[in-house]
């Protein structure tokens, strides 16, 4: 599913794997809008943002792809 993509992306960029954790929030007034919370450790926050911001934006574009062929929307927010 969309979160197991999403984790295998980001286990793949960063040094702390075990420090990992997404978390899925789901909204009742809008069903077709997914969320994902991203938490990685402070010192691999870095990695995930990336240059300009050029790795999340590459993350968002491609998550929004696989979200369109489900009829949703996704929504990423990463943290430390």
């Amino acid at each position: 599913d969309m979160k197991d993509i999403l984790e295998t992306i980001v286990k793949h960029l960063v040094e702390n794997q075990d420090a990992v954790k997404i978390t899925e929030v789901t909204k009742p007034e809008n069903e077709n809008l997914i969320e994902f919370k991203v938490n990685v450790a402070k010192e691999d926050m870095g990695k995930i943002i990336g240059k300009q911001g050029k790795n999340a934006r590459a993350i968002r574009t491609v998550m929004k792809s696989v979200a369109a062929k489900e009829r949703k929307k996704v929504d990423i927010e990463f943290a430390e």
